[in-house]
């Protein structure tokens, strides 16, 4: 995804072996319609505890480009697919010249469905925003997506990292925002750290481990 928007990422998170599920699961979703590429990841940090999670911890993470024509296949037991929709706002950041080996995986829902809107603003307009003007090192892209069917996760912010070892840049990510933030922010550092609607359904870091194009 290093220099666009994809206007469809279909996801699978299971705990199958990486090298199994590049072999037994990966041909079969790159043969739906729609789908143009396939990316493979591995969890940098299994059951990290320094964030809260809605849903279970996965080793294995598919991600699947695709175009409007994509339907979500049917998953077999242990996977499971999660059909996000570019939300109509830009991505943000500074395109790297370096392909994306790492990523940061963010899933949020608001707390009432009607809070969903304020939350993508706060998303949008505050969270991002200031991340992607702090220049974070080997952050490039973050785009936003929203869940195809509206349920949990409603919204997954995606950043594109230009490292295999992700990790340590994640770390480093809010301590270098949030300096900016008290520096020349128009609003406090409490309201980029959260946002009375905001739960974390899920936040890692993921390691390329290989990728297919159709």
């Amino acid at each position: 995804m290093e220099d666009r928007i994809t206007p469809v990422l279909y996801l699978e998170m299971t705990d199958m072996d990486v090298e199994a599920y590049a072999a037994d699961r990966v041909p079969k979703v790159l043969d739906a319609d729609g789908v143009t590429r396939a990316t493979w990841w591995t969890n940098c940090v299994p059951f990290r505890t320094d964030l809260p999670r809605t849903i279970p911890e996965f080793h294995t993470l598919g991600v699947y480009e695709a175009d409007g024509s994509f339907s979500p296949l049917g998953t077999p037991d242990g996977i499971t697919g999660l059909h996000m929709v570019h939300y109509p706002r830009p991505g943000q950041g500074t395109i790297s010249e370096r392909p994306t080996l790492g990523l940061e995986l963010v899933l949020i829902s608001p707390r009432t469905p009607e809070e969903a809107q304020a939350l993508r603003d706060w998303g949008d307009f505050v969270h991002l925003r200031d991340i992607a003007a702090a220049d974070c090192e080997h952050f490039s892209m973050i785009t936003p997506y929203e869940n195809a069917t509206k349920g949990t996760p409603r919204f997954m912010h995606f950043y594109e990292l230009d490292t295999d070892d992700p990790e340590p840049a994640f770390r480093q990510m809010a301590p270098a925002t949030m300096k900016r933030v008290g520096a020349y922010g128009t609003h406090p550092q409490e309201e980029w750290w959260g946002h009375e609607a905001l739960v974390i359904d899920y936040v890692n870091t993921f390691r390329r481990i290989g990728v297919r194009t159709r």
